[in-house]
């Protein structure tokens, strides 16, 4: 059943296919045969969250460490060659150079709005689904317009220009669907930016005002799924990224003072990080993948990990990010150095790396912990309110539990929140929109090993380009700038 949902959904999310209307009417039985029942409704709706893991747990999760300088490169295992080859798909990223008709988030883009269009056939859908109850019907909707606000923000993260870019956001943002694509009848245009935001607003309070206290598939832990917490802990970190502080403050602090999630104690911070668990301050972390031995059959692990010699991931802490640290700090445990082999200038030498220990193969897929809400909260009320009390104690929270000395006083507390960041939140895809929401420069230096490491904001290079596809079957699709 499952596999007749897919591919009726892939048949209507392109632009462009030719062979639609021939295959229209089988594929419309088998949607029809699937969502007639509750239990056919149900593997639709794991099957949305699955293809959502899948999204998060692709080279997008790389794609803000190697933007920002976070990462570098490990040695080829091979030819002991350091360059960008020995990670598919992310070296024109890396230099800047995607195009549209070579885009290496390609993928990223269709998938995402083929996701998009199967949550809008089933709320289109919705009022057939007679097999559910009130309430399910509500949770049903709520969880499908989280998804949905979650997805297009996601891509204009990496589509659309930072709501910096403009003094008003009148800048292009991205498609934002509210209906199913039908194609070479539907053609929709790309909205500002700050109608972007409106939407993703709208979808968000509307699934907030849905949301039931039952989710819509019982198995699993809440953490993996949308619902009140765990959207309104996404509101206030999309909030931040559009630099609506009041919002990011006060979503923020409705998790932190209601949720019961408390910060990881210092204690525990590291051996939690190097276990298959969730630490105890996870919000949200989408349920992995498994293989028929229980087993993740994917995971973050895979872009960084070091298990031997012979056998490790390319992704490695660049000396930028290092640098970053204090030498007492305690989250610097989390790295671990491995002198490699490797080939300099025609050259073989050893050298060291450093590799991430925050992900183990058997994690789930991180999305969003306490330790960054606590961060947004205080780079919003210090936005808001310079000064403000609060943004001091929980900048000071994370300094607490790093070991680190406290600070007395706001002075340049902004710049500070942006450092914890880097070191806090460091391997967990946030770093390069940090930037962006603070209009800093991208600057890349130690293990850069780019053609070009340096770019000053704003360019239009800090974003990629629309796939071509998109471009020459839309005819009201709008290339970025530069490209």
């Amino acid at each position: 059943m499952r596999r007749y949902f897919s591919i009726f959904f892939i048949s209507i999310a392109l632009y462009g296919c030719e062979d639609f209307l021939d295959t229209e009417p089988v594929e419309q039985i088998s949607i029809d045969e699937q969502l007639s029942s509750k239990d056919g409704l149900l593997a639709a709706v794991s099957g949305i969250y699955k293809d959502l893991e899948t999204l998060q747990s692709s080279n997008f999760h790389v794609y803000s460490g190697i933007l920002s300088g976070n990462y570098t490169f490990a040695p080829s295992i091979t030819t002991g060659e350091i360059n960008t080859n020995s990670e598919a798909r992310i070296a024109n990223t890396y230099e800047f150079e995607n195009t549209p008709d070579d885009l290496e988030y390609e993928s990223f883009y269709d998938n995402s709005y083929e996701l998009i269009n199967q949550i809008n056939l089933l709320l289109e859908l919705k009022t057939s689904f007679n097999f559910l109850t009130e309430q399910e019907l509500s949770q049903l909707e709520a969880e499908l317009l989280a998804i949905r606000a979650f997805t297009h923000y996601n891509l204009s993260l990496l589509f659309a220009q930072n709501i910096n870019f403009t003094p008003d956001g009148s800048h292009p943002g991205i498609i934002y669907n509210q209906q199913r694509i039908r194609p070479t009848i539907d053609f929709p245009a790309r909205e500002t930016v700050a109608r972007t935001y409106e939407l993703i607003q709208e979808d968000l309070d509307n699934a907030l005002a849905l949301f039931t206290d039952r989710q819509i598939l019982s198995v699993g832990e809440s953490s993996s799924y949308f619902n009140t917490l765990t959207t309104t802990a996404i509101y206030a970190k999309i909030a931040l990224q559009f630099n609506d502080w009041e919002k990011a403050a006060n979503y923020a602090s409705t998790v932190i003072n209601t949720s019961g999630i408390q910060l990881t104690s210092s204690n525990d911070y590291v051996n939690q990080w190097l276990t298959n668990g969730d630490l105890d301050e996870t919000i949200l972390s989408f349920a992995a993948p498994r293989d028929s031995d229980g087993g993740v059959s994917s995971s973050f692990a895979e872009f960084y990990t070091f298990i031997s010699t012979n056998n490790y991931k390319s992704l490695v802490a660049s000396g930028d990010l290092l640098n970053a640290y204090e030498a007492n700090d305690l989250r610097l445990e989390l790295y671990q150095e491995q002198e490699l082999d490797a080939v300099v200038n025609g050259e073989r030498v050893v050298l060291p790396f450093v590799f991430s220990r925050k992900f183990q193969p058997d994690n789930e897929t991180l999305y969003l912990r306490l330790s960054e809400v606590l961060l947004i909260q205080a780079e919003a009320l210090q936005r808001i309110n310079p000064g403000d009390p609060i943004a001091l104690t929980n900048l000071n929270q994370i300094r607490q539990r790093a070991g680190l000395t406290l600070l007395n006083n706001s002075a340049n507390i902004l710049e500070e929140i942006f450092q914890e960041r880097r070191r806090e939140l460091a391997f967990e895809n946030n770093s390069f929109f940090d930037l962006l929401r603070y209009q800093k420069d991208v600057s890349r230096n130690l293990g850069c090993i780019a053609a070009t490491c340096d770019i000053t904001y704003p360019s239009p290079f800090l974003i990629l380009p629309i796939p071509n596809n998109s471009v020459r079957n839309n005819e009201n699709m709008v290339q970025n700038e530069g490209y």
